[in-house]
């Protein structure tokens, strides 16, 4: 199949998702187009069946800000046109469904015909998708679609409950590679570079936004390394960022903790980590959650969203209620502090994600493809 791939191609977890998917399709020897803004991050073309597309969005004077979606949908033509795109594949509501439509209406203005499969990922439903001003664009989007997937049962639900949706919505998880790192570098990782050999290293990878509780990872840290000798790796960029370096210092704690960054270095940072934070106010679905139990790392997180669909509760970690930083603080100090709970926890984590890998969920899309061009060519 040829299949065309919109998605953001930044650190978020769509991005890395749609990335990670195009890859694995293209191994199997589809061919895959990705058009967006700029090349995503983890997209790397050494593959004969991988293509990327920039979209420019002209500069304009008249245009207070630049119109994208224009830029995006009149792209998907021109490639649709060029390669023969059998499907489409937007990851995200809006803008991408939107301007995916737009494209497809525009192509059936010259007759040609082209299925569009849209994923929703979280955000585009629970927080900029439900916003007055975006809803009847995001419902109209959804309904429009050929085939509506989900990356969790609790984002169908909420899209079910938010919007008024006719179009059935298939669950289909996110994923990872299980064995997606090499022995070398797994060799290299060495554990002395962050912490002595008696402290504890805890972990936490987002994009730093309010809907993670930055401020919760912070507090429990503090209650942690108040019991048990611990190191605090912060990883990632986002505007809640100096809050956790500033309660950092007025805590106490800052020279035990390191604030990464972004980073395209995941696999090794998680290799020697013994514990993950994750308290979000909501997740979809929980990506880096799951790329950590991959790495053999339990988690203490919320039980928000779709959290309770990847962590497992006394199994691959510990599951609360947002804010009660103290039951989230006390499940750490439980696995912490006890060696061999430790280390079954670990291989529980990793049993957990196993069910997740990539080769089990990417046969889902494939299926939903050709579901796609089936359905539209006897519709057509």
């Amino acid at each position: 199949m040829k299949i065309a791939i919109v998605c953001y191609p930044t650190f978020g977890g769509s991005g890395v998702v749609a990335t990670e998917l195009g890859l694995e399709l293209a191994k199997k020897g589809h061919e895959i187009h990705f058009i967006t803004y700029s090349q995503p991050v983890r997209l790397a073309l050494l593959n004969k069946n991988l293509h990327y597309h920039e979209v420019h969005v002209p500069e304009y004077p008249l245009f207070h800000y630049q119109p994208y979606e224009l830029a995006l949908s009149s792209k998907l033509v021109d490639m649709v046109k060029l390669y023969k795109i059998d499907v489409l594949h937007v990851h995200y509501a809006i803008p991408h469904a939107y301007a995916g439509y737009m494209a497809k209406k525009m192509l059936e203005d010259e007759g040609i015909k082209i299925p569009m499969i849209t994923t929703l990922h979280g955000t585009d439903i629970t927080l900029v998708g439900n916003h007055p001003f975006y809803k009847p664009a995001v419902s109209f989007s959804i309904n429009k679609s050929d085939i509506v997937t989900s990356v969790s049962s609790s984002l169908r639900d909420d899209t079910y409950r938010l919007f008024d949706i006719k179009k059935e919505i298939i669950v289909i998880p996110n994923f990872i590679e299980p064995n997606k790192s090499s022995s070398e570098e797994i060799l290299s990782c060495k554990r002395s570079m962050m912490a002595k050999e008696d402290e504890k290293i805890i972990t936490h990878i987002s994009n730093f936004r309010k809907v993670k509780r930055i401020d919760d990872i912070v507090k429990i840290f503090y209650n942690i390394q108040k019991e048990i000798p611990a190191k605090l790796m912060m990883v990632g960029e986002g505007p809640e960022k100096q809050m956790a370096e500033d309660l950092c210092y007025s805590l106490g704690i800052y020279d035990k903790v390191v604030f990464f960054g972004n980073s395209s270095e995941i696999d090794k940072i998680l290799c020697y980590s013994d514990l993950f934070l994750l308290p979000s106010e909501t997740e979809s679905f929980g990506l880096a959650a799951l790329e950590a139990m991959a790495c053999g790392v339990p988690v203490i997180s919320s039980n928000s969203g779709g959290l309770p669909e990847v962590n497992i509760e006394g199994y691959s970690g510990y599951l609360s209620d947002v804010g009660d930083v103290n039951a989230m603080s006390k499940n750490a100090i439980s696995i912490l502090s006890d060696e061999v709970k430790l280390k079954q926890f670990k291989i529980n984590a990793k049993e957990v994600a196993s069910r997740f890998d990539i080769l089990n969920i990417v046969p889902m899309y494939e299926e939903v493809y050709q579901q796609a061009i089936d359905k539209y060519t006897e519709k057509v």
